[in-house]
C-alpha cells in the first residue's frame, strides 16, 4: 500500500505540472497585441480609413510595418460570455478582437473583398460594442488545449464559417502597399496567424512572459508584466 499511495502522489504532480506547462504561456483574456501572418510577415491592422465599396465599414489590412500602434488588437471574450481577466484561453473558443486605436472589433460578413472577391474583414462597432458578425472562433493548429503564443493558429469566423486570410492582394492609395485581409473558405498556409509583441496579462497563479513594444502606449496596472520585444 505505501508503493501505491507514491505512485498516486507522483501521479498527482505530474498531472499538476503538465497543466501548469501547458497554461504559463497561454494567451490571456484582456491582452494586447500584434497577430503576424505566418506566411506574409504581415501584421493584421485596421485605421480610420473606410472600405470604397463593400459595407463602407473601417478597412482592415495586413501591414509589413512592425512599428505601428495600429496593429494591436486586445482578446475579449465572446459576447454571449465574456472572459475573466488573465484566465487561459482554450482552444476551440469563440472570442472578439477589439481594435486597440479605433475601439472596433474584427468583423466579417457577407460583402466581397475589394481586390479578391473573397469575404469583406472590417473593423465594426462603437467602443466594443457590436454585433454577431464578431465572433471568431480559435482554431488551434497544435494537439494543445489552450492558444499558447509560441503555435500558430487559426480564426474561424463563426457566423460565416471563413478563416481570417491574408490573399497578398495590394491596395494602392490611401493605403498604398497594405495588403488585402478576407475570409476564406479553407484552410491553409495564409490564415495562419501567431501572436507577436504586446501586454500581456498575467494569469491569477502564474506570472506570464511577456513582449514589449516600445510603440505601445496603453496603460498597464500591477497585473502585466513586460520584457524585451522578440
Amino acid at each position: 500500500m505505501p508503493n501505491m499511495k507514491i505512485v498516486i502522489q507522483c501521479s498527482i504532480f505530474i498531472f499538476l505540472f503538465h497543466f501548469a506547462s501547458s497554461n504559463k504561456d497561454s494567451v490571456t483574456c484582456g491582452s494586447s497585441f500584434k497577430l503576424v501572418n505566418q506566411q506574409s510577415g504581415d501584421r493584421l491592422h485596421s485605421h480610420d480609413v473606410k472600405y470604397g465599396s463593400g459595407s463602407g465599414q473601417q478597412s482592415v489590412t495586413g501591414t509589413p510595418n512592425a512599428d505601428d500602434v495600429n496593429s494591436y488588437w486586445q482578446v475579449r471574450g465572446d459576447i454571449r460570455s465574456d472572459c475573466e481577466r488573465g484566465a487561459p484561453i482554450k482552444c476551440d473558443s469563440v472570442i472578439r478582437l477589439y481594435h486597440v486605436t479605433t475601439h472596433r472589433n474584427l468583423h466579417s460578413h457577407n460583402y466581397p473583398s475589394p481586390l479578391s472577391n473573397n469575404q469583406e474583414v472590417s473593423a465594426y462597432g462603437e467602443e466594443g460594442v457590436g454585433d454577431e458578425g464578431d465572433r471568431w472562433k480559435v482554431v488551434c493548429t497544435t494537439k494543445n488545449d489552450y492558444w499558447l503564443r509560441k503555435d500558430p493558429i487559426r480564426l474561424q469566423h463563426v457566423v460565416t464559417g471563413k478563416y481570417l486570410h491574408l490573399t497578398g492582394d495590394t491596395y494602392g492609395r490611401p493605403i498604398h502597399g497594405q495588403k488585402e485581409i478576407s475570409c476564406y473558405a479553407y484552410a491553409n498556409s495564409q490564415n495562419l496567424w501567431k501572436v507577436d509583441a504586446g501586454v500581456y496579462v498575467r494569469q491569477s497563479s502564474e506570472p506570464l512572459s511577456s513582449t514589449r513594444d516600445e510603440n505601445y502606449n496603453a496603460q498597464s496596472s500591477k497585473n502585466d508584466h513586460f520584457d524585451d520585444e522578440l
